[in-house]
């Protein structure tokens, strides 16, 4: 498990401060040429379902891989639970305990059944074979795959395959899980039970649910919206508040 100061243990207990919390948050590519995070301040605290929204390059998937400690900012100071995510012994520990990431893309592989797809974050945490399949099985189930169990991806449609890539973002019991554009590649019915499902995991295991969409239909669906416009988070608050974008 990432290894978080006690300061962040009595966070955690409290909840009296944010999961995330973000100041002056930059980054550059191309030695400067191009500025995807533009002194971003925020916080995101225990159990908020957040959407970032945004046209096609405005930050908000750097922004999201930074929370999940799969790209660094060239500055400012980004913070899990009171600790410096900058300053983490072991990031994939991080990730691995903390954090359950879902993608567009689904990232199966296809030699692997349904279950196997699901066990595969579990073998970082030494579970024997029948731990890892029963844990699997149960998570399936959960998401309403369990006469799927042992279909390969390439036999399951695009939202059975977002199902199972939510079941493995779930192995390790993460707090926290990054959504990259889960409905992305789905059809409109397929979206809306993706979209219904993740809004049950937040509400029943009380997760805090970040999720990064250009869909503002599928915004209006998270308590709060940070809007990004050219690396500038150029609104946070409610997304019924949210109408056309604004300017950086």
């Amino acid at each position: 498990m990432a290894q978080l100061n006690s300061d962040s243990i009595a966070a955690r207990e409290t909840g009296l401060v944010p999961v995330f919390e973000a100041v002056g948050l930059q980054k550059e590519f191309d030695d400067g040429q191009v500025q995807a995070l533009r002194s971003a301040d925020f916080k995101i605290v225990e159990g908020e379902f957040v959407a970032i929204v945004g046209p096609s390059g405005s930050g908000k998937t750097t922004l999201l891989q930074m929370l999940g400690t799969l790209d660094r900012p060239s500055a400012g100071t980004l913070k899990y639970r009171g600790q410096s995510l900058l300053d983490l012994p072991d990031p994939a520990a991080y990730r691995s305990h903390e954090i359950g990431f879902v993608f567009q893309a689904f990232h199966l592989l296809s030699t692997f059944t349904a279950v196997e797809n699901v066990q595969i974050p579990m073998f970082e945490n030494h579970k024997s074979r029948r731990e890892r399949k029963t844990r699997a099985l149960e998570l399936l189930k959960s998401v309403g795959l369990e006469q799927r169990v042992d279909h390969f991806p390439a036999k399951l449609s695009g939202g059975e395959r977002q199902r199972v890539a939510i079941a493995r973002s779930l192995a390790n019991s993460p707090s926290v899980l990054l959504a990259d554009e889960p409905t992305g590649n789905l059809d409109s019915v397929s979206a809306r039970h993706i979209l219904d499902l993740l809004s049950s995991l937040h509400r029943d295991r009380r997760m805090t649910l970040i999720l990064v969409t250009h869909d503002m239909t599928v915004a209006g669906r998270a308590s709060r919206v940070l809007q990004m416009i050219d690396g500038h988070i150029v609104f946070d608050g409610d997304p019924a508040n949210l109408s056309a974008p604004r300017p950086a």
